[in-house]
């Protein structure tokens, strides 16, 4: 079941721009916010996802249909 969770977290990463930001910044702190919205990852799983590249994580959402983005309408906003 937690294979699930990992391609959900990284399909909402690809897909939502305000919380691919958030977890660029804190990693940790964003799959903990996470864990408390009920995505269950294994301690490994969790470093794993942690220790993405955010770089490439920035690519492979840029080639995702824009139609299928979550936009971050708040972005620059104070």
């Amino acid at each position: 079941m937690s294979q699930m969770f990992v391609e959900r977290v990284i399909g909402l990463l690809a897909t939502d721009e305000a919380l691919r930001r958030r977890f660029v910044t804190d990693p940790r702190g964003t799959l903990d916010e996470l864990a408390r919205a009920g995505m269950q990852l294994t301690e490994f799983e969790a470093w794993s996802l942690a220790s993405l590249d955010p770089g490439g994580l920035e690519r492979f959402a840029r080639i995702i249909d824009a139609r299928l983005q979550k936009a971050d309408l708040q972005r620059g906003a104070k």
